[in-house]
């Protein structure tokens, strides 16, 4: 009854199952793995927006590299802004995806070291964003401001290439050991996007806070392939029986028919 299985087509469908359901349950532990990875991440940013705010001081200082649990503090800091050594972060957008620059002002603290603020992101005065955009005065004087410490930009994390031969005082990424080379001052690593003093006028757009990843999707795809690698075997079964039953029906179906064939010539000699 089951010798069909060991045909060509059904051998093939065979491996075929064999070979999905345990690439299926992998592919669910790996989109497992992916929910605690993003799930772990959005813990960090929750835990990081809800400390209390810290002197930039005590977390970052020159050479430093700002660390995951790090990222996205609070911070505090207190000096005044040096506009002279302003430059902007090219092809930047804003919530509406519009692009434009962030505006990255260094900013020196009563010690002299310098810490880099991200003021926002402004539009650009043209389509070529060759000419320095018009940016709006930050407050003169001392002052204090507040902000989310973040790491610096690297081309593996933002797939932005640093590139030469930029524009006066543009560009691509926000690197504290460049600006120091730039600067020739002590920067700290890292740099802060403002969230106060809010600018008069709206501009710079300040950043939003940071999002949280989708964790919940990933779940979701890993009970799915789970599922998917349990309904291979039961399609499996369900085409086979399926198979067995039409074999027989058709079996059936000759045995009458033969059996209808032999019948006739003995009915029509009686007559």
């Amino acid at each position: 009854m089951y010798r069909f299985l060991l045909s060509r087509q059904w051998v093939t469908l065979t491996l075929v199952a064999l070979l999905l359901v345990p690439t299926m349950i992998a592919l669910g532990f790996w989109q497992m793995s992916r929910y605690d990875e993003r799930s772990a991440r959005n813990q960090l940013v929750t835990d990081a927006l809800a400390a209390d705010p810290v002197p930039v001081e005590k977390l970052a200082a020159p050479g430093h590299a700002v660390t995951r649990a790090e990222r996205y503090r609070t911070v505090t800091a207190t000096g005044r802004f040096d506009t002279d050594a302003e430059v902007v972060v090219r092809r930047r957008t804003n919530a509406d995806e519009e692009i434009g620059f962030h505006v990255l002002t260094p900013f020196v603290l009563d010690d002299g070291k310098v810490l880099l603020v991200n003021r926002g992101w402004i539009p650009a005065d043209g389509p070529s964003q060759t000419e320095f955009p018009k940016v709006p005065a930050p407050p003169r004087g001392k002052t204090t401001i507040t902000g989310r410490l973040m790491p610096d930009e690297t081309t593996e994390a933002s797939g932005i290439k640093h590139l030469e031969g930029l524009p006066d005082r543009q560009i691509m990424l926000i690197d504290s050991a460049r600006e120091a080379e730039r600067l020739d001052a002590e920067v700290l690593g890292g740099y802060v996007a403002q969230t106060a003093p809010e600018p008069a006028g709206g501009l710079p757009q300040q950043l939003g806070d940071p999002g949280k990843e989708n964790a919940a999707l990933n779940y979701a795809y890993a009970i799915q392939w789970w599922l998917f690698a349990a309904a291979v075997p039961v399609g499996w079964v369900v085409l086979a029986r399926r198979e067995v039953r039409d074999r027989a029906a058709k079996a059936g179906q000759e045995d009458t028919d033969a059996g209808a064939s032999d019948a006739a010539p003995t009915e029509s000699a009686a007559v």
